[in-house]
């Protein structure tokens, strides 16, 4: 027999709610850091990292100190800053048993195209974990280090279009989420969830929607038209594939 009086515990404050099983951020995990933290997602393939790339190039360029951080298990995110395939932060702990008092800032942070600091997070292998834990180890190296108290501008390049709650984590650090489309319907669909996704955060946390970046998009009809319905506006566009733009 099932109770039908039962009311779901009430959800406090801070907490994601609505139907989420995710709960409010730990403050120990908390980046408490003066930077501006910029997360950038779109569906897979539509040129997140390059627009990540370009963006930390730029913010350098402006005198800023640059931290880009790759969450993605393919770990190719800072590969155009620095010219190599850098090791994760995950298997860096675990090579050390995750015993981080033993890592030193260089190995697992590693410096790109014009000093901007690198690090790709990675990612649990198919099927054995969570994202966010990921994330959240990588938060909690860079706090231990004090490295966040020597960034300007921190970039999150994240995974794909995936807006679970482990791969939604960078959320709870950014102040502004960039969405990468374009002007088709898969790319504009994954849009939309994402923006769900963003919505949802900005109830309780400090993200709110930064607007959207149009790659490989000669026409902006339904990326319009999207905008018109939801608010929101784009920002850059670029007719053709965006490649990283500045020389090295």
């Amino acid at each position: 027999m099932v109770a039908t009086n039962v009311r779901p515990p009430a959800i406090k404050k801070g907490e994601d709610g609505e139907g989420s099983v995710q709960v409010h951020m730990d403050d120990s995990m908390k980046m408490d850091t003066g930077a501006l933290v910029i997360a950038v997602y779109g569906k897979g393939g539509i040129g997140k990292s390059t627009t990540s790339s370009n963006l930390s190039a730029a913010f350098s360029h402006l005198g800023k100190r640059v931290l880009q951080i790759g969450c993605d298990p393919k770990h190719d995110s800072t590969f155009t800053l620095t010219k190599k395939m850098m090791p994760t932060v995950i298997d860096i702990l675990e090579s050390v048993n995750f015993h981080s008092e033993e890592l030193q800032t260089e190995d697992f942070m590693f410096q790109g195209y014009n000093g901007v600091m690198c690090i790709e997070s990675g990612g649990p292998p198919a099927g054995t974990g969570c994202g966010g834990y990921v994330t959240g180890q990588t938060v909690k190296l860079l706090k231990e280090h004090h490295l966040l108290e020597e960034t300007d501008v921190v970039i999150f390049d994240v995974l794909g279009d995936v807006v679970c709650g482990g791969f939604a984590a960078p959320l709870q650090h950014a102040h502004y989420c960039l969405i990468v489309t374009a002007n088709d319907f898969d790319s504009i669909f994954a849009m939309n969830r994402i923006v769900a996704a963003i919505r949802s955060k900005a109830k309780n946390y400090k993200v709110r929607l930064g607007g959207i970046i149009a790659n490989r998009s000669e026409g902006t009809d339904q990326i319009d038209k999207y905008n018109e319905r939801v608010g929101l506006k784009t920002l850059a566009r670029f007719r053709t594939l965006m490649r990283f733009v500045v020389a090295a």
